[in-house]
């Protein structure tokens, strides 16, 4: 799904990324709904970049990659947690691609993520290629995301992958 978001592009630069996990949800400027094979997903495109609230049997699981004032976690390259039975993995990476690149780089992403089902780009007024885009699906019992900042004036593309799955059990013999 592509909209175009009713504000202004505030968060201008990647290096101002924040990550959190566990928060409430935020004011969305746009919203999707999904359900994958059991797991209720809401993705959410914010002002200051993007949320995922995942809810299953296992409980709650909120992302956050936001410029959060007030916050002291910046961006992490990558992350890998247990919480009760929960597995979550996060790794993010920022591209520089010259403004050619970038602009092609931006139209496959934008082709890419607003004619997916369970896709939701929302694209900033005033440049058709600062958005910010993001992908859900479920793959083997596990939720995974992807997502997409974008920043042409810098020439900036910050990639993040989300795993959230059920925390697995160690095989008898290892210990």
């Amino acid at each position: 799904m592509l909209t175009t978001l009713n504000t202004s592009y505030t968060d201008t630069r990647a290096a101002d990324l924040a990550w959190a996990l566990g928060r409430e949800p935020l004011p969305a400027l746009a919203t999707l709904d999904l359900e994958l094979n059991g797991a209720k997903m809401q993705l959410r495109l914010l002002g200051a970049s993007h949320q995922v609230l995942l809810e299953e049997d296992r409980g709650p699981c909120s992302e956050t990659v936001a410029c959060m004032p007030g916050s002291s976690t910046p961006l992490p390259l990558g992350v890998a947690k247990r919480a009760g039975d929960w597995e979550y993995e996060f790794a993010a990476r920022v591209e520089v691609l010259s403004p050619g690149s970038f602009a092609g780089r931006a139209q496959e992403l934008l082709a890419l993520v607003s004619d997916h089902p369970h896709g939701l780009v929302g694209v900033f007024p005033g440049s058709p290629h600062a958005f910010t885009a993001m992908l859900a699906q479920r793959r083997e019992g596990q939720v995974h995301w992807r997502t997409w900042h974008a920043y042409p004036q810098d020439g900036q593309l910050v990639a993040t992958r989300t795993r959230v799955g059920v925390r697995r059990s160690a095989p008898a013999g290892d210990g």
